[in-house]
């Protein structure tokens, strides 16, 4: 059975979908931010876990996309859907931007260029009073009028779906190839024929324009746009989902921002406490488990399909694990 484990992971979506409306509306609500943040790690996870690029701008560009759907639906009415595409729009071009700008930085110049960006637009956002309403917060036209969250969990799992199903041609294709060869060296990738400038444009903007359709659909969802959208603690919080569940492979990144949030809501209770925990979740994480701790389990999964379609492809073994 080659590939059985997408054959697992359809069965289990589609359960998620059937038993949706029997969670109460908190973790519903819970649910919600968890695709929230499924798009964002994954997203990331293109950027610096395929291409190395480091950025600590992801969440400047959610900002972007989510103010930028508000104020056009605001100011001259257009439906909301439109306004997410326009969203996503300014972000991959705003992203393409950057990645030119930022052509020959990498490591820690990167990073501190687009903390300096993402902390730019934070501010500008928030001065603006007259414009995004600052601190005191942008009201926006819901998605969805009506009394449920379960219309809104239906759009994050479809919106969560697409995002990994485009990413996921990206990294299966020869773009992919030329993102790890960039990432693993630039000059060695340069010499064997890839455009580097080239891609590296292009993934900072496909990255960043998932940023914007996140937080275009947060916008939307949650009601209320404030400028700590693109706060650094929330970057942060991004940071460390792709990096405990694997920042090497989609589904993992994704899962660790399921597993972070979840347990964020269950130690709750805690405070400041749970960041603490989180912290060190995260120390032992690179120190023991570099891939991510859910890597292995994942890894586990898919030989699971391999294993069980050893008899009529074993010949097939190798290629299917080099495209996990």
């Amino acid at each position: 059975m080659r590939g059985f484990h997408v054959y697992v992971l359809t069965a289990a979506a589609a359960l998620f979908l059937v038993y949706a409306h029997h969670l109460n509306s908190y973790w519903m609500h819970v649910a919600i931010i968890a695709m929230f943040y499924g798009i964002l790690a994954g997203s990331w996870t293109l950027l610096a876990g395929y291409a190395g690029l480091f950025s600590l701008g992801h969440m400047a560009f959610a900002s972007i996309g989510g103010y930028a759907s508000a104020l056009l639906v605001q100011w001259s009415g257009v439906p909301v859907p439109l306004g997410m595409a326009a969203g996503v729009a300014l972000s991959c071009a705003l992203g393409g931007l950057i990645g030119w700008v930022c052509l020959r930085m990498s490591g820690p110049y990167l990073a501190i260029f687009t903390l300096a960006f993402s902390e730019i637009v934070r501010i500008t956002f928030s001065t603006e009073d007259q414009v995004t309403a600052g601190m005191a917060g942008l009201h926006t036209e819901p998605l969805f009028h009506a009394s449920s969250r379960l219309p809104y969990f239906y759009t994050a799992f479809g919106l969560l779906v697409f995002s990994l199903a485009i990413m996921g041609a990206i990294v299966h294709s020869r773009w992919g190839l030329f993102l790890r060869a960039i990432r693993e060296d630039e000059q060695a990738a340069s010499a064997s024929g890839v455009r580097v400038a080239r891609f590296r444009i292009l993934i900072f903007a496909i990255a960043s324009g998932f940023a914007g359709l996140a937080g275009g659909f947060y916008a939307h969802y949650i009601g209320v746009l404030t400028p700590s959208l693109g706060a650094l603690d929330l970057m942060a919080v991004v940071v460390v989902m792709a990096v405990i569940g694997g920042l090497e492979r989609l589904p993992t990144a994704v899962g660790g921002a399921f597993g972070v949030e979840l347990l964020q809501e269950y130690l709750r209770a805690y405070g400041q406490w749970r960041l603490v925990l989180l912290g060190i979740i995260l120390l032992l994480t690179m120190r023991f488990a570099r891939n991510g701790l859910l890597t292995p389990i994942w890894q586990q999964f898919v030989r699971l399909g391999e294993v069980r379609g050893a008899p009529v492809a074993r010949r097939d073994i190798g290629q299917e694990g080099s495209r996990v």
